[in-house]
């Protein structure tokens, strides 16, 4: 269900305050609700092609909520969630494509659905994402974060999104991040029976625990990559 949401001063951590207002996904941002609705559709075909041979796992793409928005004064977040609603910004830095919408999306499912899982990633990856940032020091460089990154997302000016501070609790980010990576090797695994990059769970040894973990608790184990 599409609507637009309220006007508000958010609150953005590193972003600073960010003023919102409501702005229905037409005219010159129809291109956005046709993006949206391409993206959904992706991921239906993806579970559907993923656990074509076995019961797809209870993983909630389905009854939520859009609610568009735009931001007045810079081009972000470009999306959030509050329970199963996904607050989607027309003018977000990360939507300018169809494939970046995609993404996007994929990200936001997943904290749904951690939040559904009684915020699963804050228990279960937090010991891993912390030593990897104590691995990298106080000021970790892109170089020392790089083979833990899931994603390639960066922020523009600072470090990969999975690791930007300042963000809430940030290991929520790191396991959307995880999500979005899983999406990908699993598309890849489907369309060409092979990885175009390394497996992440044949990176560092948090990589691989973190992989685990996150395929077991939200995919039903389910993994084409093959083992490293």
């Amino acid at each position: 269900m599409a609507g637009v949401g309220s006007e508000e001063q958010m609150d953005g951590g590193f972003r600073g305050t960010i003023h919102l207002v409501p702005e229905l996904p037409m005219a010159l941002y129809r291109k956005q609700l046709v993006w949206v609705v391409a993206a959904t559709r992706s991921i239906d075909h993806f579970f559907a092609a993923l656990f074509a041979e076995q019961a797809p796992p209870a993983y909630r793409v389905h009854s939520l909520t859009f609610r568009f928005v735009r931001s007045l004064n810079q081009h972000r977040p470009s999306a959030y969630v509050d329970g199963t609603s996904i607050t989607y910004n027309v003018v977000g830095s990360l939507l300018v494509s169809e494939s970046g919408v995609r993404e996007t999306l994929v990200h936001e499912l997943f904290h749904v659905n951690d939040e559904a899982h009684g915020d699963w990633s804050s228990g279960h990856l937090r010991a891993g994402y912390e030593a990897i940032l104590q691995h990298c020091g106080k000021q970790p460089s892109i170089a020392c974060l790089a083979p833990f990154a899931p994603n390639d997302t960066r922020v523009r000016g600072g470090t990969y999104y999975a690791f930007q501070q300042n963000n809430g609790d940030t290991v929520h980010e790191y396991a959307a991040e995880l999500a979005v990576r899983y999406f990908k090797e699993q598309s890849q695994m489907l369309a060409h029976g092979k990885l175009a990059q390394p497996a992440f769970k044949c990176g560092p040894a948090q990589n691989a625990e973190a992989w685990h973990a996150l395929v077991t608790e939200f995919f039903a184990g389910r993994d084409l990559v093959p083992s490293c």
